[in-house]
């Protein structure tokens, strides 16, 4: 059915359904959303806050990969589904406003962590209404719908209201604690009840949001530097910045996206939505962690390089920060050899010594200038997309176990 139908009904998806402008519309509150979670690390470059901005990211996430199942099987672009997006975008662009005060509430506002923890609940209950409403008939997927609310949303809101009550560590602990329930229940029903209509657009969706973090670390880099002349070495560092996160995207184009997509396609019903849950819902969620580390510590490097005070650029990232630059690559590498390992019983050497690598490399960041550090990052990153893009593809007709 077009898009300006002015049915209100919910319209089934088919096997070859892509990507609509509606999602993508959708997407545009998640990049301000994911901008903002790098902008609460920033704040506060410590251990704890950066725990604390990861469990930010997974509630974020869990709530823009509901809407992704829903769109799988119901068209985003026409009937009530349109204003439901509409409506989910209202509410994530109140949470996104909120996450700067969601562990330091400023005086004079409104109770910023309620809000978020407010909002995060309209979303989830929103993605279930309109899930029992898409399939009136199919009785598995309603008992799934009413064990999810039950057990995977109940439950963690109760939690995260609770924390939203304390501030400091245990608040973000008992917020982890919610998440990682929320998680663990829908894990265990991932195969009851969702499915996944059309792999090609199950597969291009998540792609689209790994875009969307590669430019926010972009758009990192050009806060880092703001309200500082344009100097020779933050050009390099900017062209250095840059080359990191062209070659993430090529390692995870060329040789991620296209196995899982394929391995996808290939499966069918139960075996399809656990393979599309744990690799798309569980797994790209570090992929994403991964970038937006990465995005804190070049952000941090440009605006150390921009400051007159280290023109020398003597000066290297320290403490925390300093481990996000590489770790940040080291998590986004692990986490894709993971998706590679899960869709093909083939692991990528490449990715998992480099991975292990980056992940310990935050001693040697902390060692040498910021931009020194950009560019040894940006060599590295650019060498093992070189030697990955020398790897044979995985035996894609095989299952995992059998390649």
């Amino acid at each position: 059915m077009p898009a300006g139908s002015s049915s209100s009904r919910l319209i089934p998806t088919g096997d070859d359904h892509r990507v609509t402008p509606a999602e993508l519309f959708f997407d545009l509150v998640f990049v301000y959303a994911i901008t903002q979670v790098t902008a609460l690390m920033a704040d506060r470059t410590s251990a704890g806050r950066i725990a604390g901005s990861l469990v930010v990211l997974a509630l974020l996430w869990w709530c823009w990969c509901c809407f992704a199942w829903l769109g799988n099987v119901v068209r985003a672009d026409a009937g009530a589904l349109f204003a439901v997006l509409v409506a989910v975008m209202a509410v994530m662009l109140v949470v996104a406003f909120a996450i700067p005060e969601v562990y330091g509430d400023r005086v004079g506002g409104v109770d910023a962590p309620l809000v978020f923890v407010l909002c995060y609940g309209a979303v989830r209950l929103l993605h279930l209404v309109s899930y029992w409403i898409s399939a009136p008939g199919d009785a598995r997927l309603r008992a799934t719908v009413r064990r999810i609310a039950l057990t995977s949303v109940a439950p963690p809101f109760a939690l995260l209201l609770v924390g939203a009550a304390f501030d400091g560590a245990v608040q973000i602990l008992i917020w982890a604690a919610a998440m990682l329930l929320d998680y663990a229940m829908v894990f265990l029903t991932r195969g009851s009840g969702w499915r996944v209509a059309s792999p090609a657009h199950f597969a291009e969706r998540h792609s689209l949001i790994v875009i969307i973090a590669l430019g926010e670390s972009i758009v990192a880099m050009g806060v880092g530097m703001a309200g500082y002349p344009l100097t020779w070495p933050l050009i390099a560092a900017a062209v250095c910045g840059l080359m990191v996160a062209a070659g993430l995207w090529w390692m995870y184009f060329r040789k991620v996206s296209e196995p899982a997509e394929h391995r996808l396609a290939q499966v069918q019903n139960e075996e399809r939505t656990k393979l599309a849950s744990e690799v798309y819902t569980y797994l790209h969620l570090p992929v994403i962690a991964g970038i937006v580390l990465t995005a804190l510590g070049a952000k941090s490097a440009m605006h150390q390089i921009a400051d007159t005070g280290h023109y020398e650029l003597s000066e290297p990232l320290h403490g925390i920060v300093a481990w996000a630059l590489s770790g940040g690559v080291g998590l986004f590498l692990l986490a894709s050899a993971a998706v590679l390992a899960r869709v093909s019983g083939q692991g990528s050497l490449v990715l998992l010594v480099g991975g292990g690598v980056c992940l310990v490399s935050g001693p040697v960041v902390a060692a040498v200038p910021a931009l020194v550090a950009l560019a040894l990052l940006a060599a590295a990153v650019a060498g093992m997309a070189a030697l990955h893009s020398r790897v044979a593809r995985p035996a894609l007709g095989a299952a995992p176990g059998e390649a």
